[in-house]
């Protein structure tokens, strides 16, 4: 879980109503769409954009915006489907996932065993077989995750972590560590110094103490209220 809370998933616009088109239908649509953007500590920044076809009872989601490079930049345009699963207000997703191969092109493989999966989505989705979910059997696929279709940015980060993650030079571990070291670092550069001088508002009379505060960057002055106000 602690991988997840450093995953931040804002909705940035919703349209109601909106046109996108579908290529596995080769055919516009109509429906709600709503664009998110994602601050991924491990990859970077990312923005999708999430159709809600309600006739087709399916949610596509696609990445708008993708980190630089050559890793990421190959997912721009990529897009994930989560369909209507036989589980009452469910909707699953074929559990795939993507890799590059010797020559730095994108590769996706579905996983056939529990053990393929990583434990980031085995801990925190509900994983059930493709026959479980959908009540049917077919050829390749073998494991789903399972998800509410009102969760939409719990949808978003699956794609991350399936299609994202698996492309990462760093292991969520590493870059985790590193965001700690520099939050720690960060926290030690900045120093207070109490002035010892006290400033009263015209209006209401409360007294506030004058803090001068200093980082590696700046020197700013900031009012605290005092403590027996």
């Amino acid at each position: 879980m602690q991988f997840l809370k450093n995953i931040n998933v804002k909705l940035v616009e919703a349209r109601p109503e909106d046109v996108w088109y579908d290529m596995s239908l080769r055919q516009l649509r109509t429906g709600e769409v709503n664009f998110y953007r994602v601050k991924d500590f491990l990859t970077g920044e990312w923005l999708f954009k999430l159709c809600k076809d309600k006739e087709q009872k399916k949610i596509m989601i696609k990445a708008v915006k993708c980190p630089s490079g050559i890793r990421f930049s190959q997912l721009e345009g990529s897009s994930m489907v989560f369909q209507e699963s036989q589980i009452d207000e469910m909707l699953y997703d074929v559990i795939s996932l993507t890799y590059l191969d010797e020559n730095n092109r994108l590769r996706r493989n579905v996983v056939s065993s529990i053990e393929e999966i990583p434990s980031v989505i085995r801990e925190n989705y509900d994983i059930k077989s493709y026959e479980l979910a959908t009540g049917k059997k077919a050829p390749g696929k073998h494991l789903v995750t399972l998800s509410k279709q009102e969760n939409e940015k719990e949808l978003v980060t699956l794609f991350v972590l399936e299609r994202a993650w698996g492309l990462s030079e760093f292991s969520p571990e590493e870059k985790l560590k590193e965001k700690e070291q520099t939050a720690q670092k960060k926290k030690l550069s900045k120093k207070e110094v109490d002035t010892g001088q006290d400033w009263s508002c015209p209006v209401c009379g409360k007294s506030h103490r004058l803090i001068h505060v200093e980082t590696e960057k700046s020197v700013n002055h900031i009012l605290r209220k005092q403590r027996s106000q």
